[in-house]
C-alpha cells in the first residue's frame, strides 16, 4: 500500500509554516527533555520527540490537515509547531500551537494561529474550532484570547486532566481568519 499526500506550505508577514523534517527533531528533543514541555506531556525521553514528529506527520495522512512546522523566514529557524488537530477519540477539531522556549514572547503562536485557522475556515471549510489548554498555561490563554477565542468550559480529559476548552470565532465573525478587526 502506498499513501501519498501533500501538507501545504503557509506564510504569514514572518513565518513559514511548513511540512516537518528530520532537522526539526534534535530542537524537539531538546524541548520535550526540559520543563518547558510541561503542558504537552513533558518532560519525555528523546526519543519521544521522534515519534511526536512521526504522528503529526500521520495526522496528515489520516486526516489531510495537522500541525505545521514554524520557521522563521529570517533566519530559517525552527520555532515550533501551529496546526489543525483531529485525533481519534477527540471530541472536537482543535486548533494549537506549541512553540520552543526560543520563540515565546514574539508573537509567533498568534500570528501562526491565524493563518492556521483561515487555512481550516477558507480551505477545509470548517465551521468552528477549540483550543484544549492546560489551566495552569497562561501564556496559551493569551494566545487564545490574541486569537478572538473565549473560555467555554472545563472538562475532564482521561489522558490529560482538567482542561480549557477555548472556542474561536466561526468564519462568518468579522475577519476571523486574518486577525484584523479582532
Amino acid at each position: 500500500m502506498s499513501t501519498t499526500f501533500a501538507i501545504p506550505t503557509l506564510e504569514t508577514d514572518r513565518l513559514i509554516l511548513r511540512a516537518h523534517c528530520e532537522d526539526d527533531i534534535a530542537t524537539e528533543k531538546d524541548f520535550f527533555a526540559s520543563d518547558a514541555s510541561k503542558f504537552v506531556g513533558g518532560p519525555l525521553p528523546p526519543h519521544r520527540a521522534w515519534r511526536s514528529i512521526a504522528m503529526v506527520i500521520g495526522h496528515w495522512a489520516l486526516r489531510g490537515f495537522g500541525f505545521w512546522a514554524l520557521e522563521e523566514k529570517a533566519t530559517g529557524t525552527y520555532m515550533g509547531r501551529v496546526g489543525l488537530w483531529f485525533p481519534d477519540g477527540w471530541f472536537e477539531r482543535e486548533i494549537g500551537w506549541t512553540l520552543m522556549p526560543h520563540a515565546t514572547g514574539k508573537g509567533y503562536a498568534t500570528e501562526a494561529g491565524f493563518a492556521a485557522r483561515a487555512h481550516a475556515y477558507e480551505t477545509l471549510g470548517w465551521d468552528t474550532a477549540v483550543s484544549q489548554i492546560d489551566p495552569m498555561n497562561d501564556a496559551s490563554k493569551a494566545v487564545a484570547r490574541r486569537l478572538g477565542a473565549i473560555f467555554e468550559q472545563h472538562f475532564e480529559d482521561p489522558e490529560y486532566g482538567t482542561i480549557e476548552i477555548w472556542r474561536h470565532p466561526g468564519p462568518d465573525a468579522r475577519n476571523s481568519s486574518t486577525g484584523k478587526g479582532v
